[in-house]
């Protein structure tokens, strides 16, 4: 009997140990909510996960929630994903747009130069518009889940992974499981108006945030055993913080989301609440480091139970929780052009430059887009992998092309030419093949227009035409010792040829060009009544000039570049010139001759650097000089009556037109010269935000005769620039303080100019028509 008993008993012992052993792990799903910059404050969690050496059996994530989890899934370390957003230019990331540096020479001159811009498609606007530009959003996305570019069912990552999206046909939830993983994180973060929804199937996505911003639930659905939630959403705002567009703008988008958020809260085991701690907002990325030590506060409170949790753990195996090793650097076999048009074909082969059988590097890769969404044919270009049928490496190449029509518009102020409507249309490959057509008008009290018409051709399309008409009839201010003394009409035309040749697509190129300008100035009242100093009752000039020139320009911005160079040099002869001028003085003998011909040489330079965070030093070098030939007795001479062919100096804003430079403190083209060169000194303060402030130094030297004349007394200057005689010293000194506004950028300056010793005020907004 003793002997059964003790059997029966080591039986049931053996047989609870066996069953012990068999019992099944629990099931743990970390889920993370969406909340914008705030997202920043899950790593702390993920980095205590690492420590403790939680593995999680799924991530559930949306919106910035999706991209921290999703990174998380796919094999980076907690530390990784905080050393990640320490190095990311949110600005640039988060709708920073296309940098200048990856626009096509040919297309810097019209980029970023309208306040709305609309697409025609049979005769209907079809552009869908958002508050950021998020092309380089995905980029840095897909370089960063390269190493699983040949994972298509989330399932199989190192952590399977759930992001939630919102299907805003059906107005309904969206479980993304396959596919490419950068494009579920993004597609999970495409908060309405903000960024541009997400095609998809049959339908297209927006931010899983405005049903379900933290899909706990989902998790329980899944199988989940125990939910560790880290929630940085927060629900309903109250009223006191409904004070901001876009606080206002995310709670309008989320209802249906922010009243499911208290039972979704309450389904987690472990709830990491980062509400009463986080002290900024959806949109403040740029306190993302701040944000992130404000994550570890609410992970710490939660320490005692993630460590229950890892000794519940310990029994049973982990996952292995590392990033796939994946070359550096891969071959494509096959690459595929997807959505866009033949016309546009050509073009975008030529730049992108990808070639199959040859080794590239994701970056490699992201130059060639960037080089194709540089024409400016696309509102963006995407690129996903596929293994071909030989088992080797394809992409897909997918353009998302702007309309071939496009009207645009902007507004503008300045103190010198008065408030002014800027109306664009821009036509693309409608009058032939990898061509444009611009025409751009100046409605304005002085008015102004441009038609451009540009054609690239040759195999890779690195040579292209260009025909630019330009007009301007402007009230031309004559001054006397500083002093506004007549106005003047300046009716100006301009018929500019070019021919050139790419040296590199994004930089440089060089080019032949003939030119035509002819231009007429009157006085604005009858001389009969009101004489001008010049006692001139017409003056027209007329002048033809052949070129070569050469153009550098890597500026990574458009206004307010932090870091670059501009190169610009020309050489010019001309071919004839013809002067006709009437004088309202008897006594003084009319003109109708042509002047002396002449040679011109043009050279400019500037240089943007970072000095140090948030301070970017500038400096430039100006040398322009017009060499006459020798006066014979027929003619009239270009020193006295070439004026509409000289240089004109003045103005903070670049003017349009082919001899303007700007000159702080000088009024727009105040100063009229045959010779200068000119050094200028700045550096532009980033104080916060967009707002800016820029001290500035300009020193020229100037003349207004022969070259000989000006070269002997160049650095010996005693004239007097308002005087317009002899070689003079121009020097100025000031600061502006500008704004990066929504109408365009916006500047205040004040300068000092010498001789007339005076500082003036001057102010501008908006777009000028571009020069």
């Amino acid at each position: 009997m003793k002997k059964s008993l003790t059997l029966s008993f080591l039986f049931v012992f053996i047989f609870s140990q066996i069953i012990f052993a068999q019992e099944k792990k629990p099931k743990v799903v970390l889920v993370l909510s969406g909340g914008g910059a705030k997202g920043v404050a899950h790593i702390p969690l993920l980095q205590k996960l690492d420590s403790l050496h939680i593995v999680p059996d799924l991530i559930v994530g949306n919106s910035m929630g999706s991209i921290i989890g999703g990174l998380y899934a796919m094999g980076y370390s907690g530390d990784s994903i905080e050393k990640i957003t320490k190095s990311i230019d949110w600005d640039k990331i988060l709708g920073g747009g296309q940098s200048l540096k990856t626009v096509s020479v040919e297309e810097k001159r019209e980029f970023q130069r309208y306040l709305v811009g609309l697409g025609i498609k049979d005769g209907k606007p079809n552009s869908i518009s958002s508050i950021l530009n998020d092309q380089n959003l995905r980029e840095y996305l897909s370089e960063l889940t390269f190493p699983v570019y040949n994972v298509k069912d989330f399932d199989k990552l190192p952590i399977p992974f759930r992001a939630m999206a919102t299907d805003l046909v059906e107005g309904k939830e969206v479980i993304l499981s396959s596919g490419s993983l950068a494009f579920a994180m993004r597609a999970s973060m495409s908060l309405p108006a903000v960024f541009n929804p997400m095609n998809y199937e049959k339908t297209v996505l927006v931010d899983g945030g405005v049903m379900n911003n933290f899909p706990t639930d989902i998790a329980k659905q899944m199988g989940a055993d125990i939910i560790i939630g880290s929630d940085v959403g927060g629900g309903m705002e109250p009223i006191e913080k409904l004070n901001s567009f876009a606080t206002v703008l995310m709670q309008t988008s989320m209802f249906p989301s922010n009243i499911k958020n208290p039972a979704n809260r309450s389904l987690c085991n472990i709830l990491v609440d980062h509400l009463p701690n986080l002290r900024f907002s959806t949109a403040d990325f740029a306190e993302s480091n701040k944000i992130y030590k404000d994550g570890k506060i609410a992970t710490a409170q939660n320490l005692p139970a993630l460590i229950a949790l890892a000794e519940k753990l310990k029994p049973f195996p982990q996952r292995t929780h590392e990033l796939p090793k994946m070359p550096n650097e891969f071959v494509l076999d096959t690459i595929v052009y997807k959505n866009i048009s033949k016309e546009n074909i050509p073009l975008v082969v030529a730049r992108a430059n990808l070639k199959t059988h040859t080794k590239y590097t994701t970056r490699d890769l992201i130059s060639g887009l960037n080089r194709a969404m540089g024409t400016n044919l696309f509102s963006q270009i995407t690129y996903s992998y596929f293994i071909t049928d030989k088992d080797k490496l394809g992409i897909i190449l997918t353009g998302f092309e702007t309309a071939k029509n496009q009207v645009n518009a902007s507004l503008h102020y300045d103190t010198y030419r008065g408030v002014g409507l800027i109306l664009n249309y821009t036509a693309r490959n409608v009058l032939a093949e990898s061509s444009r057509l611009i025409i751009t008008g100046d409605i304005a009290e002085q008015p102004k227009v441009r038609i451009d018409f540009q054609k690239n051709f040759g195999k890779n399309k690195d040579w292209w035409w260009g025909s630019e008409l330009y007009g301007a009839f402007l009230r031309q201010e004559i001054f006397i010792d500083g002093k506004s003394a007549d106005n003047i009409l300046y009716n100006a035309f301009e018929f500019n040829n070019e021919i050139n040749r790419n040296l590199n697509s994004l930089k440089s190129y060089i080019g032949f060009g003939l030119n035509y300008h002819y231009t007429n100035l009157k006085p604005k009242y009858d001389t009969d009544y009101n004489p001008n100093v010049f006692n001139i009752s017409s003056y027209n000039f007329n002048d033809s000039e052949i070129n070569l020139h050469y153009s550098y320009n890597d500026m990574d911005k458009v206004f307010f570049a932090t870091n670059g160079t501009i190169l610009k040099s020309n050489i010019s002869r001309s071919l004839f010139t013809n002067a006709n001028i009437s004088f309202s003085d008897p006594a003084i003998t009319n003109i109708s001759s042509s002047t002396n011909g002449y040679t011109k040489f043009g050279f400019s330079f500037e240089k943007r650097a970072v000095l140090k965070r948030k301070i970017t030093g500038m400096v430039g070098f100006d040398s322009y000089f017009i060499f006459q030939d020798k006066l014979k007795n027929d003619q009239a001479s270009f020193s006295d009556y070439g004026y509409a062919a000289k240089y004109f100096l003045g103005g903070i804003i670049p003017s349009s037109g082919s001899n303007r430079f700007s000159f702080p403190g000088l009024n727009e083209d105040e100063v009229n010269v045959t010779q200068f060169m000119g050094v200028r000194l700045g550096a532009q303060m980033n104080l916060k935000g967009k707002l800016y402030v820029t001290p500035h130094f300009n020193i020229a030297s100037v003349g207004f005769d022969n070259f000989n004349e000006y070269i002997d007394k160049v650095f010996t200057p005693k004239g007097n620039w308002d005087q317009n005689l002899e070689t003079s010293l121009l020097l100025s000194g000031g600061a502006a303080i500008s704004y990066q506004s929504i109408l365009g950028p916006i500047h205040f300056d004040t300068s000092w100019i010498n001789n007339i010793d005076k500082t003036r005020l001057f102010f501008s907004i908006g777009f000028s028509l571009n020069p």
